[in-house]
């Protein structure tokens, strides 16, 4: 089967950092599905595992490392412990990081963290949901503790990166929540997106914070979410969180967050990982299928709008590499996703 990997850890302008392969064929067994993957999606976690660092550049993988955590397709055959589903499904699924990633014709997932494709979408819009519904979704209604169906209504959230990928999911499952969202936006393409997806109120975050907040009128938000440098905004966002109120983070910290602010104000910080239920194979790990059946449902009642914002074609080495330095630059809106293979 056709895939997409890599054997060594290279910056992104070497052709050699994604390459086009051919690999055997997996065979499911257990609660695994194959899937024969009909579009992918790009996520800053592409890049991050893709990236050369202290720790990997003299790595030399072998078989080649196959990325990607975000995926649409049909299942073309079950283990058989598989109960959720069955040959012919068309699904969707952002995948599990301590395996082989999605970048192939065929791929194993488990079935407990994959879920029924909308159907009102094709396979590349759907693939842009996944990794990007999941993070937000935990990272609203598990760690947050907002509450699904509207008991916390008016209430304030404040979105740090609002136009990326997760940023896009997370305004409109805010809105469904009945929560007043408040989400930073640096460009007018930008701001125009995250309006169009149902944010209340537009800051820019490269500028001070607390000014703009108060312009609309508050001193403190219920809820924040940093989905965007979480070195640069935890200062502010201290100071912003009302009293007892709760941050959650999306992006690893390279210097100490202080706590003496949060410490006063009894406020609480919590970490979201997407990957964590599949990683430690938690006994909960079916309710990502769960959730991803939610999603599909709001998705097909018009709730939920497409963020795919840039198609390409067909899933190869070349379009992937083009997908990640586009990821690396910072210059993505909603989400990039490649489709078909050749």
């Amino acid at each position: 089967m056709k895939a997409v990997a890599l054997t060594h850890y290279l910056p992104i302008d070497d052709p050699n950092s994604l390459i086009d392969i051919e690999l055997k064929k997996p065979h499911p067994i257990g609660r695994d599905l194959l899937v024969a993957v009909k579009a992918i999606a790009v996520n800053p976690v592409d890049y991050k595992v893709r990236e050369p660092n202290d720790g990997n550049r003299n790595t030399v993988e072998t078989p080649p490392k196959v990325l990607g955590w975000d995926a649409a397709g049909v299942v073309e055959a079950v283990g058989p412990e598989v109960t959720l589903f069955k040959p012919g499904d068309e699904v969707f699924y952002a995948g599990d990081i301590t395996r082989q990633g999605a970048n192939c014709e065929f791929h194993l997932i488990d079935e407990r963290i994959v879920g029924s494709k909308p159907a009102s979408q094709g396979f590349a819009q759907a693939a842009a949901f996944p990794l990007t519904s999941i993070t937000a979704y935990e990272a609203f209604f598990e760690r947050l503790g907002i509450d699904i169906d509207g008991g916390n209504a008016g209430e304030t959230i404040l979105i740090v990166g609002g136009a990326g990928g997760v940023g896009s999911i997370a305004i409109q499952l805010a809105k469904i929540a009945g929560l007043t969202v408040i989400t930073t936006a640096s460009r007018p393409e930008t701001s125009e997106w995250v309006k169009r997806l149902g944010a209340d109120h537009v800051i820019n975050h490269r500028q001070p914070l607390r000014p703009q907040i108060e312009k609309i009128g508050l001193k403190y938000v219920d809820y924040i979410a940093l989905f965007n440098d979480t070195d640069g905004h935890w200062p502010a966002a201290v100071d912003l969180i009302r009293p007892q109120g709760h941050i959650v983070t999306i992006v690893e910290n390279n210097e100490p967050l202080e706590q003496s602010g949060m410490k006063l104000k009894a406020a609480t910080f919590s970490w979201e990982f997407m990957f964590t239920r599949s990683m430690y194979q938690t006994p909960d790990m079916i309710e990502q299928h769960r959730l991803l059946n939610r999603i599909a449902a709001w998705i097909d009642a018009g709730r939920i709008q497409v963020t795919a914002s840039d198609v390409m074609s067909p899933i190869n080495a070349a379009n992937l590499r083009a997908a990640h330095a586009t990821l690396e630059a910072g210059r993505s809106i909603g989400k990039i996703v490649i489709e078909g293979w050749q």
